[in-house]
């Protein structure tokens, strides 16, 4: 399943903005600033140059702020017009990427070349690029057409349009919905960096007025829901009220496959062995292991030490098969010589597994951060069993290359800061 539903209508916080976005106003404006001239930029886009002019001024009608000063000797770039050419470049290189993995698909097929202009102009804003992609998500032409308030013919059109443009199927029809082809999902996976780039210009805009503003979408791992992301968030928030954070709870491989899409800004939680991220970017931020983790007086809880045998005897609540707490106890206790333990419940559900605690004589495997609040306050206790060989690193994942929004770098400074004083 997906991370997170891709695409709000109403999305707060620069959200809407990325949705009006011209991309053919965008590509004139680029055009411009690389020029420095509408009618050599006129000349290069084959247009006219009152069209030029009229699509700047769009452009900087819909973003609110003036991205050229007008020079007798041409049209120079202000430091807002910097800040938007470095993202239109970022989308333009998306577009070209799509055009280059489209091409590299046809081994053995005669197919037409994919040029990125034509492509920028099927799209040509940011509302299509955001149908686009959130169609190849859901596989329900109705469900995107009311998230969007557009008609079925009106997305049908769409996709008939770019699949004349490229010259490719892009989505296979049944009577169970639509699913994107291995074109499809290409051009897909480019709408959505595309449109994560869009979404940052209102970010990099307000930070160039001095606030912090825009969404930043988290995907939160286990460990980083108790204490960590809520801090950080909290502090932020009440310093920068018109910023709009989103957390994703997922897997790490959705949450991960989000991140690369753009999806999501960055993960905090485990980091993976770097053979496993390579085009991820990960930064530890401190070392964590399992413990074991009762109710205040538990029989196991009133002993000095806690004997093998009697843990083998005890009745168990862990996380699922697979699930990296899971994986590290049972590797723990093979090395030790022992079986690992047998649940007699086993879940996901943080509330599930503290009401089970708090309830009986169960035992789980856990980090203690995660019941941080519990421990603090004398109602659960952790087992004087050290599990060292389970220690793992904690911290942040970005994609490589990527360049984070002002808002989404305040969050990660903020989580950065909570970690410092608190872990």
């Amino acid at each position: 399943m997906p991370a997170k539903k891709l695409i709000d209508a109403e999305a707060p916080a620069g959200g809407g903005t990325a949705l009006q976005i011209n991309l053919r106003h965008l590509q004139a404006f680029s055009a411009v600033a690389a020029t420095g001239s509408v009618t050599q930029a006129a000349e290069v886009l084959f247009r006219v140059a009152s069209a030029v002019t009229r699509a700047v001024a769009e452009l900087e009608s819909s973003l609110g702020v003036s991205l050229f000063e007008r020079k007798a000797r041409g049209m120079l770039m202000n430091v807002y017009g910097e800040a938007v050419r470095v993202r239109a470049q970022r989308v333009e290189q998306e577009f070209a990427a799509a055009c280059q993995e489209l091409a590299a698909g046809d081994i053995g097929a005669a197919r037409q070349p994919v040029e990125a202009r034509s492509l920028l102009a099927s799209m040509f804003s940011g509302r299509r690029l955001a149908l686009f992609a959130s169609l190849s998500e859901l596989h329900n032409m109705p469900a995107v057409a009311a998230a969007f308030g557009v008609t079925q013919p009106a997305i049908s059109a769409l996709v008939r349009e770019l699949e004349a443009r490229t010259g490719r199927t892009l989505f296979t029809r049944s009577a169970r919905g639509v699913t994107p082809t291995r074109a499809g999902s290409q051009l897909a996976f480019r709408c959505k960096r595309a449109l994560a780039e869009l979404r940052s210009i209102a970010s990099d805009l307000a930070a160039l007025r001095g606030a912090v503003e825009g969404r930043v979408t988290v995907g939160a791992l286990p460990l980083s829901r108790t204490l960590i992301l809520p801090s950080a968030i909290a502090a932020l928030v009440a310093r920068h009220p018109r910023l709009h954070v989103s957390t994703v709870e997922s897997p790490y491989e959705a949450l991960a496959a989000a991140l690369r899409s753009g999806d999501i800004d960055f993960i905090i939680g485990a980091l993976r062995p770097p053979e496993d991220a390579k085009d991820l970017l990960q930064e530890p931020l401190f070392e964590d292991r399992i413990s074991l983790i009762v109710r205040a007086g538990h029989p196991l809880a009133m002993r000095p030490r806690v004997g093998r045998a009697a843990l083998q005897r005890a009745q168990w609540v862990l996380s699922r098969p697979g699930s990296p707490s899971r994986e590290l106890l049972v590797r723990a206790f093979r090395e030790a010589g022992d079986a690992a333990p047998v649940p007699a419940v086993e879940t996901g559900d943080l509330a599930l597994l503290r009401g089970l605690l708090l309830q009986s004589d169960m035992v789980t495997a856990i980090s203690a951060h995660q019941l941080r609040y519990e421990i603090e306050t004398g109602a659960l206790v952790v087992l004087p069993y050290p599990l060292e060989s389970t220690r793992r690193r904690i911290g942040l994942t970005q994609r490589r290359n990527a360049l984070p929004s002002p808002a989404a770098k305040a969050l990660i400074d903020a989580v950065r800061q909570v970690v410092a004083a608190r872990m």
